[in-house]
């Protein structure tokens, strides 16, 4: 999912014709996915299927369709158990018997804030797959063995707690945590700025040839897009730093404020996102919040 700004740019498909990769674009385009979901099928024979998408019968069919007719899904895996990634997962498996791989359901992976504020009432569950469970828990570093090579598994939350990116070699498939024609969403408790942000650092140490997202074209110059987004957040936590400065303590005026410009339809989504820079900052010790960083707290510098 998408962050308010929209301000990301497609970064074109120079060079991503890959070897044993097919895709299979969903047929759920909207503001906040963009063209739709991507769902990519890994290897020849044995298949391994990438974020099966929405539960969408059409797209079931074009899954199987684009498989030859001696190939089988050998395995599913799910970057992240939001609707628009993991929803397919059960009419999949029924169509193939095929085992699905995750990091865990909704929830998992979040920090120890996040889930106190998550027990102190904070909701934010936005297309959120609460009946995802997956047969195979991935940690940080497992690796899949696919026909078209070995996977591993990088834990990369952010967008969501049980955010998993997968590399396949200089490859990366990053699911929704990295996507070139938008920021992703942050939204509270699932999502997480601190981790987001730790996770970026992550991937950017690596040299990456090709990133694949799992919405929007595949962006083949990773440096410079892990760069951009990077920025993105540290200038729009600029921006909420100086709210703050200015003596708005609410969350509504806070996001008037650090979004101002922002097309009002995103404004919900806006709003999230500078909660999730509001919590971040209140763990850092730079914000207090009372009583707690919620929708409903007075925040304030410290």
């Amino acid at each position: 999912m998408r962050d308010a700004d929209g301000k990301g740019q497609d970064t074109g498909s120079a060079g991503t014709a890959l070897s044993g990769l097919r895709r299979v674009l969903a047929a759920n385009p909207s503001p906040m996915t963009g063209p739709g979901t991507t769902t990519f099928l890994l290897g020849q024979g044995a298949v391994t299927v990438i974020d099966p998408g929405p539960d969408d019968p059409a797209h079931l069919a074009a899954i199987l369709g684009a498989l030859a007719p001696d190939e089988h899904v050998a395995a599913i895996l799910v970057s992240h158990p939001h609707l628009d990634h993991s929803a397919l997962v059960p009419a999949l498996q029924r169509a193939t018997g095929a085992p699905t791989l995750g990091f865990g359901p909704a929830g998992s992976g979040r920090s120890a804030l996040n889930n106190r504020l998550a027990a102190a009432g904070l909701t934010g569950g936005e297309g959120v797959d609460a009946a995802f469970v997956p047969d195979r828990r991935l940690a940080d570093g497992d690796v899949i063995d696919t026909a078209a090579g070995p996977l591993t598994a990088l834990h990369t939350p952010g967008h969501m707690g049980a955010h998993l990116a997968f590399a396949w070699g200089d490859v990366l498939f990053s699911g929704d945590h990295v996507m070139g024609w938008a920021p992703s969403l942050v939204s509270p408790p699932e999502g997480d700025m601190g981790a987001y942000m730790a996770s970026l650092a992550r991937l950017a140490a690596h040299d990456w040839r090709l990133i694949l997202p799992a919405h929007g074209a595949p962006i083949a110059n990773p440096a410079a897009r892990l760069a951009e987004l990077t920025a993105h957040r540290l200038g729009r936590e600029t921006r909420v730093l100086a709210a703050l400065a200015a003596g708005h303590a609410t969350l509504p005026a806070i996001t008037a404020a650090a979004y101002a410009g922002t097309d009002p339809a995103l404004l919900p989504a806006a709003s999230r996102n500078a909660l999730a820079h509001l919590i971040d900052l209140a763990s850092r010790n730079l914000v207090g919040a009372d009583p707690l960083p919620l929708p409903g707290a007075r925040f304030r510098l410290l």
